[in-house]
């Protein structure tokens, strides 16, 4: 029997034993390992984290839930429960965490993304090695999405400049229950600089919003309130591009370069 969910907490209980499995494996977990685990719900995925790791942290808002988690789990040295909504907490008052792995709310994906791994202009000080999140296939998608695709957008250069990306599986809506109205996956994060560094992190998310604003529009068109159509179409064309390309066509690197390029004409 399941616990009822509350929508307002965008709640849906994993049950499937193959998609946990993955879950675990992809966080590479060892005896040394303190992990954060977000909104623990009924706490599937908490009880084979907590056989693995030396601490183990979660954060959930429901407070019905934390006192079954209490009763579950309440009794182990190396489990500590925080009620508390992780949008309002301060991850700074935990150091020794060192990855994160969990079955997040989906309401609040891009909020999350932000609170472990920053932005462009201020990455977060948490050094975490490894980030494994249940997110919707939607949001996965775009995180991984190579140059060229549908699904590169704004959000993956952004995400790619503060993290090594990867899609770990698919995940459909009956391994949920309820099941949510989207299918959804697994994907692993793991912070790090990227090896080219924006001069200005503020222009580059400045020319990002201005360069996808319009996703059918060419790129010389999006930025020409920073730069002259001719003139990008030289610097697309330096950087091997066709001088009509769209945003989706340049690469992490390629939006590095011109954001660079443009600070020092």
């Amino acid at each position: 029997m399941y616990s009822p969910t509350r929508k307002r907490f965008g709640q849906h209980w994993l049950k499937s034993e193959a998609i946990l499995n993955q879950i675990i494996a992809a966080a590479r977990l060892c005896q040394d390992d303190a992990v954060l685990e977000i909104g623990p719900g009924t706490g599937i995925l908490t009880r084979r984290l907590v056989e693995s790791v030396s601490s183990l942290v979660a954060v959930e808002i429901d407070r019905d839930l934390c006192i079954k988690l209490r009763k579950l789990l309440g009794d182990r040295e190396n489990f500590s429960l925080i009620e508390a909504d992780i949008l309002q907490l301060d991850l700074n008052n935990y150091p020794h965490l060192n990855k994160v792995v969990a079955n997040i709310p989906y309401n609040i994906t891009g909020p999350i993304l932000e609170k472990l791994l920053g932005t462009i202009t201020n990455p977060t000080g948490q050094n975490y090695q490894l980030i494994v999140l249940l997110i919707q296939k939607e949001v996965a998608d775009r995180l991984v999405a190579q140059p060229g695709s549908k699904t590169f957008g704004a959000l993956s250069v952004r995400i790619q400049y503060l993290a090594d990306c990867q899609l770990v599986c698919r995940v459909p809506a009956k391994a949920f229950q309820p099941p949510p109205k989207v299918d959804s996956a697994v994907v692993s994060l793991s912070p790090r600089p990227f090896p080219i560094v924006a001069n200005n992190p503020k222009h580059l998310g400045t020319i990002l919003q201005l360069g996808f604003a319009n996703r059918r529009k060419m790129l010389r068109n999006n930025l020409k309130s920073l730069i002259d159509g001719d003139h990008l179409s030289q610097l697309l064309q330096e950087f091997n591009l066709n001088p009509q390309a769209r945003a989706e066509e340049l690469s992490l690197t390629n939006w590095i370069h011109l954001s660079n390029h443009l600070q020092t004409d």
